[in-house]
C-alpha cells in the first residue's frame, strides 16, 4: 500500500534518512521505534505529503486513503465535539455538509424560485448520505468519543472550551471514525487514561486496515503491533513480530555482529603481525604481498552501534522538613462539578506517591494544588519547611523559546554555570554533539520534555511533582530513560507523579 524507496532527508546539518527503504502492506500493524528526534514524525509528514524527501520516492497505491493523527491538532472552536469528529469522516462528511446546506436553502425565502431544483438535489444527496451510512454517523461518533472518555455534556459542548489534552482526543476520534485504509498514529496514547487506552487497544485490534504508529508506552504497542520498523542512524530496519520480539532480535543481532567484528579483528591482527614480521625478508616477499592484497579486498565489519549514556552527577538536594506538603479541608470545583470536598492529605519526606484514578477524577488538579498552579476554593495547601519544589507539567513545554537553541536555553536558565557542565547536562538528557544547537521550535515532543527536565533537575529540588512525565518519551533498549534519570536524581526525595495509561516507572 505504501512503499518508501531509498529515501534521503536532511534537516539542517543532520542527515535524518540515508537511502532508507521500507514498505507497509495491507493488514500490517507496525510500530515505528527509534530515539526521540530520530525522524519518526518527519517520516509521517513525508508519507502524508507535508514534506518531500530530498532523494528517493514515496509510493502510495492509487485510491488508498490515509488518516494521520499528530500532536499538532490546530485550532478547534465554534462547534461541538461530535460535529468536529463527524467532519473528519471522509466522503460522508462532505455529503453531510451539502445536505445541511440544502436544508438551509429550502428554508431561505430568497431562494424560493429555485426550490424545485433544490428539492431534487436534496433527494439525490439524501440518498447518497443514507448509502454511506450517514444517519448512523452521529451514533458512531458518540461511541468513539465515549470510548475515549467523553461525557455527553463534553460531546455536545463547544470543542473550543476543551483543554489541549481533550482536543487531542477529539483529533484522534476523527481518525478512528474515518477508518481509512492506512492509519498513521503519532503517539496516540498521550493524554489517554487507563480506561481510554484499553478501549483504544481493542479498537485497533479490530481495525482491518494498515497501521503505522509510535507510542511511548511499550506495553500498549506490544499488544497492538505485529511488526516493528526501527529508525537508527538514518536507516530503516524491519523486524517481523511484536515489540518484545524486536528487543530480543535486536540484542541477538548486536551480539552476532559483535562476535563477527571480533573474529575479523583477530584475523586482521594476525595477518598484520605476519606482514610486519616478514616484510623485510626476501624469502617471504610473495607471501607478504599476497596477504597485503588480501587485506585490501576485505570488507570491514563495523562494530554494532551503541548508544552512549552520559554520566552526570547531580548536586545533592537540600534536606526538607519531615512534613513536605499538607492539604487540610481542601475544596475545589469547576462550575457545578465538585472535584474535592474536604480533602485531607499529608506527603512526608522520602515518600513516593503515584496518583491514580478514572478520567476526570482530579489527578492533575491535585498536583496543581500541591504545586501552587491552582488555588483551592476552600481549605489550605501548605508546603513544609525548606521545601524546594520541582514541578513538571505539559504546559511547561510550551513555554520554551522556539528561537533559542537547546544550549542557549540551558545557558539562559543557568548563566553562572560552566559551559562544560551544561554540555554534560545536555548529553545526560540525550542532546549530544551538534544537537545542542537545535532550535527549540524543531524539537520533537520527547526532546522538549527532556529539555524541561534538564532545566528542572540541574538545580535539584527536594520535592518533585510530575504530571504525566512519560508523555512524548519513547523508550529504546540501551538508551537512558529521562524519567529514570529524574528518579535517580531524586533518590530518597518525596515524589508525586501522575502517569497516564500503562506507562511503567519504578518508584521504589
Amino acid at each position: 500500500m505504501i512503499r518508501l524507496d531509498t529515501i534521503s532527508k536532511q534537516n539542517g546539518n543532520r542527515l535524518v534518512f540515508i537511502e532508507a527503504s521500507a514498505a507497509l502492506q495491507k493488514g500490517e500493524k507496525i510500530g515505528l521505534v527509534g530515539p526521540n528526534g530520530a525522524g519518526k514524525t518527519t517520516l509521517f509528514r513525508m508519507i502524508t505529503g507535508q514534506e518531500d524527501p530530498d532523494g528517493g520516492q514515496i509510493l502510495v497505491d492509487r485510491g488508498t486513503t490515509i488518516g494521520f493523527f499528530s500532536q499538532d491538532v490546530g485550532e478547534m472552536a465554534g462547534r461541538s465535539a461530535v460535529a468536529e469528529v463527524m467532519d473528519g469522516a471522509g466522503a460522508v462528511s462532505a455529503v453531510a455538509a451539502e445536505l445541511a446546506s440544502l436544508e438551509a436553502a429550502m428554508a431561505d425565502p430568497a431562494q424560493a424560485d429555485q426550490l424545485e431544483t433544490i428539492i431534487e438535489r436534496f433527494g439525490d444527496v439524501q440518498a447518497r448520505f443514507e448509502e454511506l451510512g450517514g444517519y448512523a454517523l452521529e451514533g458512531k461518533a458518540r461511541e468513539v468519543l465515549d470510548g475515549l472518555g467523553f461525557s455527553q455534556d463534553m460531546m455536545d459542548g463547544d470543542v473550543g472550551a476543551l483543554s489541549g489534552g481533550w482536543k487531542m482526543r477529539v483529533a484522534l476520534a476523527r481518525i478512528l471514525l474515518m477508518r481509512p485504509d492506512v492509519m498513521l498514529l503519532d503517539e496516540p496514547s498521550n493524554h489517554l487514561d487507563l480506561e481510554s487506552l484499553i478501549w483504544l487497544e481493542q479498537f485497533l485490534a479490530g481495525f482491518d486496515g494498515a497501521l503505522l504508529m509510535t507510542s511511548h508506552d511499550r506495553a500498549f504497542m506490544n499488544r497492538v503491533i505485529n511488526k516493528v520498523i526501527e529508525i537508527d542512524g538514518g536507516v530503516l530496519t524491519a523486524f517481523s513480530g511484536d515489540y518484545e520480539f524486536y528487543e530480543q532480535q535486536r540484542a541477538l543481532n548486536e551480539k552476532q555482529l559483535q562476535a563477527q567484528f571480533e573474529r575479523q579483528q583477530a584475523m586482521l591482527a594476525k595477518e598484520i603481525a605476519f606482514i610486519e614480521k616478514f616484510k623485510a625478508r626476501a624469502s617471504h616477499a610473495a607471501q607478504v604481498q599476497s596477504r597485503v592484497k588480501k587485506l585490501e579486498k576485505i570488507d570491514r565489519v563495523e562494530p554494532p552501534k551503541r548508544r552512549v549514556s552520559v554520566a552526570f552527577d547531580f548536586a545533592p538536594a537540600p534536606r526538607s522538613g519531615e512534613d513536605v506538603a499538607r492539604l487540610r479541608g481542601v475544596q475545589k470545583r469547576y462550575g457545578s462539578r465538585v472535584i474535592y470536598d474536604g480533602l485531607d492529605l499529608l506527603v512526608r519526606r522520602r515518600e513516593r506517591c503515584c496518583v491514580m484514578g478514572v478520567n476526570g477524577a482530579g489527578k492533575s488538579t491535585l498536583l496543581k494544588l500541591v504545586a501552587g498552579a491552582a488555588e483551592p476554593d476552600a481549605g489550605s495547601v501548605v508546603l513544609g519547611g525548606s521545601v524546594k519544589l520541582g514541578y513538571f507539567a505539559q504546559h511547561a513545554m510550551d513555554l520554551l523559546d522556539g528561537d533559542s537553541s537547546v544550549f542557549e536555553t540551558l545557558e539562559g536558565a543557568f548563566p553562572h554555570a560552566a559551559q562544560g557542565s551544561l554540555r554534560t547536562l545536555a548529553g545526560a538528557f540525550g542532546f549530544s554533539g551538534d544537537e545542542v544547537g537545535k532550535r527549540c521550535r524543531v524539537l520533537s515532543g520527547g526532546e522538549k520534555a527532556r529539555l524541561v527536565m534538564a532545566l528542572m533537575l540541574y538545580d535539584p529540588p527536594n520535592f518533585l511533582v510530575l504530571d504525566e512525565p512519560t508523555n512524548h518519551l519513547v523508550h529504546l533498549a540501551g538508551r537512558t530513560n529521562p524519567i529514570s534519570t529524574a528518579a535517580h536524581a531524586a533518590s530518597g526525595l518525596p515524589v508525586m507523579v501522575h502517569l497516564n495509561g500503562l506507562a511503567r516507572v519504578r518508584l521504589k
